[in-house]
């Protein structure tokens, strides 16, 4: 009943009068079904909005709308932190063990979509810019080409930061520019010509932020001279953890190459000076990807508040995944740490969500179709496994609500991250890195940055039996079989 509060009555009468009324009526009331623009960016972790973290290191005004208008989840997390399978649950609303993309796989296309389900619902739906689950041509269904869109026009494979090839509708051609402005520029482009009669779905996905980091000028100039503050962690030697941290090649220090920093280091460099050189570079170039973002996501909204479809349209801000900007000495994701595994989550929705409402609540990218499933009034199919998060949206969270998540990486791949799962409650998270046979435990109260490795100490021993007992038994509710322990693709990434 939550859910139908927060659709103001408008689903329930869409599911009960559709059968009875005629086409026309039909139409008026579909009309009234929230639109959804749905904007996710690559690699864009929290500690770069400011809306998260003030603004210790970038200002992001255009997305902090979205939290000031409307909902900020302080909470959310992704299943599986890497790019391709993040983005393979949110469209199926399952796990990768049984979406079938588990890492640099690409998703069959055959299988039922959120955007399927939102045709079948009667909406126009549309994908701009980022794909990234797909093979570049994308001829085939099952080779991961979009489909339940009636408009797509993505870039193949990564994409590029300037003047990118894009397929539009199985044609691919150059684009002149810088690709945030142009898949922008689309985005509106689409709003603007979208079929009047039908509300839409459009998800307007970016390249930016992901590596290697190419801003466009003027923001680039803007950074040039910035020094980041360092975070506490940026030293991290690993004492009492697991293998996996040292294993990883992706570290600030030795890393970090020419590609990234966009040049050779000064001569006289070494040790911590040259760390920080590195740093500086890295960071400097992501924060203005970051800034370019803002810029356009203002320009969109802008549009959806001048057309008049603000009121009515349901915006969100994610990512694929979190990212590591320099704690415990790594750039990327893919680890279970809390800058990876945390995803930034703004929902803004006037006729659904009150102003500057804050959720503390645990969700999940694995949510995000059943809750936009259930936003339109349309029914959650009974195999997804996320759980539809709009009770939350009133600022309530009800007792029933999830209190620990489950989460796998598979695939050790380009920089060599140990396959790992594990478990996270509001106050512990345990670690199981299943191929080095290694375990860590955390106290994110006492140890926010997860520093200390407590698997060992002889008075957690009870703890370690409550987690264990919870992880395995969240592994068999979710039907992880282990089917991908084993059989993996390639990394192309």
């Amino acid at each position: 009943m939550n859910e139908m509060r927060i659709c103001k009555g408008f689903c329930l009468a869409v599911v009960t009068l559709s059968a009875v009324l005629p086409l026309c009526a039909q139409r008026a009331i579909s009309a009234r079904q929230p639109n959804i623009v749905f904007i996710m960016s690559d690699d864009h972790t929290t500690q770069a909005i400011s809306a998260y973290y003030g603004n210790r290191l970038i200002k992001t005004p255009n997305i902090d709308r979205l939290a000031n208008e409307g909902i900020k989840f302080d909470n959310a997390f992704v299943t599986n932190s890497i790019c391709t399978p993040s983005r393979a649950v949110m469209l199926t609303g399952k796990y990768s063990h049984l979406n079938g993309v588990p890492a640099f796989n690409h998703l069959d296309g055959t299988q039922p979509l959120l955007s399927k389900y939102l045709q079948q619902a009667g909406y126009y739906t549309g994908v701009i810019g980022k794909w990234h689950l797909g093979k570049p041509g994308m001829k085939r269904p099952e080779d991961g080409m979009p489909t339940g869109f009636d408009y797509w026009n993505v870039f193949p494979g990564q994409g590029l930061y300037f003047d990118p090839v894009m397929n539009e509708m199985g044609v691919s051609k150059k684009v002149t520019g810088y690709a945030t402005d142009i898949i922008s520029d689309k985005a509106i482009e689409f709003l603007k010509n979208r079929p009047q009669e039908k509300p839409f779905f459009l998800m307007y996905n970016h390249k930016a932020p992901h590596r290697n980091w190419q801003p466009k000028e003027e923001f680039r100039k803007h950074f040039e001279h910035f020094e980041p503050p360092l975070p506490a962690t940026f030293d991290d030697d690993y004492k009492g953890k697991s293998d996996a941290s040292r294993l990883a090649t992706m570290h600030i220090d030795s890393d970090l190459n020419k590609n990234d920093t966009k040049g050779e280091p000064p001569a006289n460099l070494s040790g911590a000076a040259l760390k920080r050189w590195k740093y500086n570079r890295f960071m400097q170039d992501y924060l203005a990807c970051v800034a370019s973002i803002d810029e356009n996501v203002g320009r969109v909204l802008d549009f959806l508040d001048k057309s008049g479809l603000a009121e009515n349209t349901i915006v969100i801000y994610t990512s694929d995944q979190g990212f590591f900007l320099g704690e415990h000495n790594f750039y990327d994701k893919r680890f279970m740490y809390e800058e990876s595994l945390r995803m930034p989550l703004l929902i803004r929705w006037p006729q659904g969500i009150k102003p500057r409402t804050v959720s503390k609540a645990m969700v999940l990218n694995v949510d995000f179709a059943p809750s936009l499933l259930a936003a339109v009034g349309a029914a959650i199919p009974s195999d997804m496994q996320g759980r539809s998060f709009l009770p939350l949206l009133s600022g309530q969270t009800p007792r029933s609500w999830r209190t620990s998540m489950y989460y796998r990486y598979y695939h050790p791949g380009h920089h060599n991250v140990a396959a790992h799962y594990g478990i996270r409650t509001s106050r512990y998270k345990l670690i199981y890195f299943n191929k080095l046979d290694q375990w860590e435990l955390y106290d994110l109260k006492t140890d926010p940055t997860e520093m200390k490795n407590l698997y060992g100490d002889r008075t957690k021993a009870a703890l370690v039996k409550k987690l264990k007992a919870e992880l395995f038994k969240l592994k068999k509710e979710l039907k992880d079989e282990d089917q991908f322990q084993d059989d993996l693709p390639p990394d192309d990434v």
